[in-house]
């Protein structure tokens, strides 16, 4: 089992458990009320800084509840935090854009992460012919 360092930054957000047997993605939580106005921006707080094992990176990204409760994406689509991001005030934010008005309270789960080792080193070798079957190009499964 690894263990990660991690500091809050408020009291008011419930502290982080890794929940076995229903998935292993850990839920984050709104550090601040936040309330948006639909086209606004925001970087929202999520309360904590963690130091991640030497190798690793955080993939962070939202809940699948995250837009229906409260219609926001995540402008990068899916935040990456490298194990070098582990400063005393490195605080983790979740970058939201508010497609309709909405408020997000102190707590309110918004996104989540997991953990993830770093590819590894990877050689490119330039070729003429891939030699294999074409799939029939983007989209190409069907929608069924």
């Amino acid at each position: 089992m690894e263990t990660i360092k991690i500091r809050y930054f408020t009291d008011k957000i419930d502290r982080l458990c890794y929940v076995g047997g229903k998935s292993d993605w850990i839920d984050l939580r709104a550090a601040e009320d936040v309330e948006l106005k639909a086209g606004e921006y925001r970087a929202i707080p999520l309360g904590v800084a963690m130091k991640l094992p030497a190798g690793y990176e955080a993939h962070v990204v939202p809940r699948s509840s995250t837009f229906k409760n409260f219609g926001v994406i995540q402008t990068n689509s899916m935040g990456v935090i490298d194990e070098s991001y582990c400063g005393d005030h490195d605080q983790w934010y979740f970058p939201a854009y508010a497609l309709r008005d909405t408020v997000i309270h102190v707590n309110d789960r918004i996104c989540q992460f997991r953990i993830m080792r770093h590819q590894p080193v990877l050689a490119f070798q330039e070729v003429e012919v891939m030699a294999d079957e074409d799939r029939g190009g983007l989209g190409s499964t069907g929608i069924r």
